[in-house]
């Protein structure tokens, strides 16, 4: 049986930018039931409504609960948070046609101080998402980079961010504290993004499907250079080999030195 969870690149990937993203995984049948269950008022209800519950246990007998059992979707969360992980919240964001306004960049959670352990916020567009039609934008590698949630509302452009365009069934999962914003649509259609966060359950570590690396294409990863941070990249490289070893379970990972010169006091 082929093993659908992420690959170590893939999970080395998300340590560095904050998300992974899965283009056209959920089928196009299942995509049409979601846009219409969204237009029927079927997710209009309280979106803590079950906070805490298991994951499997949201949405029975509606479209999302097959959404979330597409067996790549299923593969990739698991990879992240574990196998069934506890219901958070969810959201219906809705960008109505020539809506030019759109969202100010911010961060969710700042308020959660985990370091290394991560909720996950899964975003799911069930149609088509051009350019002009504004999409999710994330901003790569900043998910270690905490402020308060509208303390970032005044940069509306960001070097290195990342505007979702995509074909319809296409699904980001990303870092509960990566900075994003939701787009203007200057279409005359509207836009929807279905929005997830789930918390762990387990430990996660070697959640995923570990791959053979190569130590160079590794460290080449967890040391990439995000325009934003400027002169203050080599933080982020710390936090991301803190991750990494957090992730691995092994406690003396690192590349480059980075950890190992600073951690030599006696």
């Amino acid at each position: 049986m082929v093993d659908l969870r992420l690959t170590t690149p893939e999970m080395a990937e998300f340590v560095t930018n904050g998300y992974v993203r899965l283009d056209e995984v959920v089928p196009a049948d299942l995509c049409q039931r979601m846009l219409e269950e969204i237009a029927s008022g079927r997710y209009s209800g309280d979106i803590f409504n079950g906070t805490g519950q298991l994951l499997s246990e949201q949405w029975v007998g509606l479209g999302m609960q097959s959404v979330l059992q597409v067996p790549r979707v299923r593969a990739t969360i698991e990879s992240l948070v574990g196998p069934d992980p506890r219901f958070d919240h969810y959201a219906v964001h809705v960008s109505p046609a020539q809506s030019l306004r759109g969202q100010d960049v911010h961060q969710d959670a700042e308020y959660d101080l985990r370091r290394r352990a991560f909720d996950i916020q899964a975003s799911f567009f069930f149609h088509d998402v051009p350019a002009e039609m504004g999409g999710t934008l994330l901003v790569p590698g900043t998910h270690f980079r905490r402020v308060r949630e509208s303390a970032i509302n005044r940069y509306q452009n960001i070097v290195g961010q990342v505007q979702t365009v995509c074909k319809a069934g296409t699904v980001i999962f990303w870092h509960h504290n990566l900075w994003h914003s939701g787009r203007g649509n200057s279409t005359d259609r509207v836009r929807y993004m279905f929005k997830v966060r789930m918390n762990p359950r387990v430990k996660q570590e070697k959640l995923w499907n570990v791959t053979e690396m190569p130590p160079r294409e590794l460290r080449r990863c967890l040391e990439k250079h995000h325009a934003w941070s400027g002169n203050d990249s080599r933080t982020e490289i710390l936090n991301r080999i803190q991750m990494w070893r957090f992730l691995t379970g092994d406690p003396t990972y690192d590349c480059s030195s980075w950890w190992s010169r600073i951690e030599n006091e006696r």
